[in-house]
């Protein structure tokens, strides 16, 4: 099995689900007791964020792209960013290393095409939702998207940084989520205009309080399993190294 390196810690909480689902996924594959070969970086996720609310991308991407190297120098053979926001700076990593990043949009919009999905409403922070970085790379794959009204991203947003990454589940963030979700496709019907087809849980934190089975107006595509899935099949393919 070839081995992934995973930029994790933004934040732990969901690194520490990408590391159930690997590990689960080559067990299921393999059998027995195998598991992944992983090695994880979990960085200090206060000084990320300090770096994203100050729109300091730069700092973040270079102190990335560290992390990463120091990943390929330790042998692994791709890299995984454990968090969607943190694809702001992909190209800042992957031009720093000779190994491949694992996009999480595109493993996304595998499955999304797979599923005969092209219209997805798109969940995560307000970098994420608001920013052109995954939006564009959703259209490059011809999957269209549509994200909450201005109010219910603040609540998206607050829901992932003051709770979520803290690891604080509450039953009334669940219960508004869905509302946001049934908000977004009434509007679309007044609007007048192609409902989406599925929700994508665009933050990794999100599967915390929603999990792909929930009862839901709409199918839901959890990033943090459809990405941990491309990881698995990237350790499971025999490579040149």
């Amino acid at each position: 099995m070839r081995t992934i390196g995973i930029l994790g810690g933004m934040s732990w909480e969901s690194t520490a689900i990408y590391y159930q689902h690997l590990n689960h996924m080559v067990r299921d594959a393999r059998g027995g007791l195998h598991s992944a070969p992983v090695i994880i970086d979990s960085v200090n996720f206060a000084q990320m964020a300090v770096w994203q609310r100050a729109g300091d991308w730069h700092s973040a991407g270079e102190f990335l792209a560290q992390k990463a190297q120091c990943l390929q120098a330790a042998g692994c053979q791709a890299i995984a960013i454990a968090t969607n926001t943190m694809h702001k700076v992909y190209d800042a990593i992957q031009s720093q290393i000779d190994i491949p990043v694992i996009h999480i949009a595109d493993a996304v919009c595998d499955e999304a095409s797979q599923r005969g999905i092209s219209r997805v409403l798109f969940l995560g922070t307000q970098f994420s939702m608001t920013d052109d970085f995954l939006r564009e790379r959703y259209a490059q794959r011809n999957i269209d998207w549509q994200i909450p009204n201005a109010d219910d991203r603040d609540l998206v947003h607050a829901m992932i940084f003051e709770r979520l990454c803290q690891g604080e589940v509450r039953d009334a963030d669940k219960a508004a989520l869905l509302a946001i979700i049934e908000r977004c496709v009434e509007d679309s019907v007044v609007r007048g205009v192609a409902a989406p087809q599925a929700v994508v849980l665009g933050c990794t934190e999100l599967v915390l309080l929603l999990s792909e089975d929930a009862p839901c107006v709409l199918p839901i595509l959890d990033s943090t399993r459809i990405h941990a899935q491309a990881l698995a099949a990237f350790v499971l393919t025999k490579g040149t190294h």
